[in-house]
């Protein structure tokens, strides 16, 4: 996903003179277009990711559309209180972008690990938070932030996520996509499992089981009205994620079920448990270790039925 966001950034770059990019310190040869091409509009705040994003609050109050880019723990986590006070408070629109969401870096250690970031973003009012699940996701929901009047959180995978979608689909922020209509089990992926998910669909179905499978890519603000018909329409609806199980889209939709009175669906959350994780591996094995797979998941929602 990343290298599509540098294309994808640079073309809007082009089309917006408003675009200005600013990255932590990563990712120098993926922006080497966008800084020659608008020298500028490029900024690399070092490794002052508090800094980067007080940066790109003044330069939103001026009138620019900046993007802050680095890795998602240190574009969230390490700045939060600029987050919340310089973009938050001030309701500035300013795009924060987290490569490498999730376990994506596993091999780095919990440093590296995202598993509480959408979470956090929830926590700021008016933030929204865009989860794409694929390449296509991305490319659909990322011009769409030119056009947002608040602060946004645009949460990416790293690299050499399995494209889901053969064309680019056409996602609205805050509406959910339905990749496949059914009628039993409802799955419903946000970010960077969108292939997994996928996977599971298959699998219930091999079981004989009438699958419908939505992306969720818009967490906050959340696609209600579908929610709530899913919540009184499916046997079972289950939320699947590569992050913690508190704060997340599981959360999320926990919330809303809540509220319904007349909720007749069984609703399952799969995510990390709620704890760090310690073991150092690629982020496959760290999904096999947490119960994060196609095999997982379905056996998970086999158990319910």
């Amino acid at each position: 996903m990343r290298n599509a966001f540098a294309k994808q950034i640079e073309e809007m770059a082009e089309q917006d003179p408003r675009v200005v990019l600013l990255m932590g310190d990563i990712g120098n040869r993926l922006f080497n277009n966008f800084r020659d091409r608008f020298p500028a509009r490029f900024f690399n705040a070092g490794v002052a990711e508090a800094n980067m994003v007080t940066m790109a609050a003044g330069m939103a109050a001026e009138g620019l559309r900046p993007y802050c880019y680095t890795i998602a723990p240190f574009v969230t986590a390490r700045c939060y209180e600029q987050i919340k006070v310089d973009l938050g408070y001030h309701h500035k629109p300013v795009v924060l972008v987290g490569t490498g969401a999730g376990l994506s870096y596993a091999p780095l250690g919990a440093t590296h690990h995202s598993m509480e970031d959408i979470a956090l973003m929830r926590a700021v009012p008016g933030m929204t938070i865009l989860c794409p699940g694929d390449t296509p996701e991305l490319n659909s929901l990322l011009p769409q932030t030119l056009g947002l009047d608040c602060p946004a959180y645009v949460r990416l995978g790293k690299k050499g996520e399995p494209q889901v979608h053969t064309d680019v689909p056409g996602l609205k922020v805050g509406k959910a996509f339905t990749l496949k209509e059914g009628e039993d089990i409802c799955l419903l992926n946000t970010g960077n499992m969108l292939a997994v998910t996928k996977e599971t669909a298959e699998s219930l179905e091999g079981a004989g089981h009438s699958v419908h499978l939505s992306s969720i890519h818009t967490v906050n603000p959340l696609d209600r009205d579908f929610l709530e018909r899913a919540i009184g329409g499916f046997r079972i609806v289950a939320t699947i994620e590569e992050h913690g199980s508190f704060g997340g889209l599981g959360a999320a939709v926990a919330d809303l079920y809540a509220e319904q009175p007349g909720r007749t669906s069984r609703l399952l959350r799969f995510s990390a448990p709620d704890k760090f994780y310690h073991v150092t591996s690629n982020q496959e094995e760290a999904r096999q270790h947490l119960g994060l797979t196609a095999e997982g998941i379905a056996q998970g929602i086999l158990q319910h039925i």
